[in-house]
């Protein structure tokens, strides 16, 4: 049965999961699932104390550790995940927000 009942099942990569730009990414040993809806790109905005998607975008080019981690969590939110973020591993953290963007721009 597909995660959450939505969507195809993850792969065993991760990767693209479903038809509204979801991506699956590894954390911790786990699948979840990481999606950049139009909640959680104002909740970027809002946590990078930014606005507009041309401030995210260039804000994005300089994140700090703290930024990481607001952005992953809006993205796991997005994707219906609950997880605190606090205990991931910063490289997993940038895959995985790279792999929201990625999937968001398909």
């Amino acid at each position: 049965m597909p995660p959450s009942g939505r969507g195809a099942a993850l792969s065993p990569q991760g990767g693209e999961i479903g038809a509204r730009g979801e991506a699956g990414v590894m954390l911790g040993g786990v699948r979840r699932r990481v999606c950049l809806t139009l909640g959680a790109l104002a909740e970027i905005e809002t946590g990078l104390a930014v606005e507009g998607l041309a401030a995210v975008a260039e804000r994005m080019k300089l994140l700090s550790a703290r930024d990481l981690m607001v952005v992953l969590a809006a993205v796991l939110r997005g994707g219906g995940e609950a997880l605190d973020v606090a205990g991931v591993e910063p490289r997993e953290a940038a895959r995985a927000v790279a792999a929201a963007f990625e999937a968001a721009a398909r």
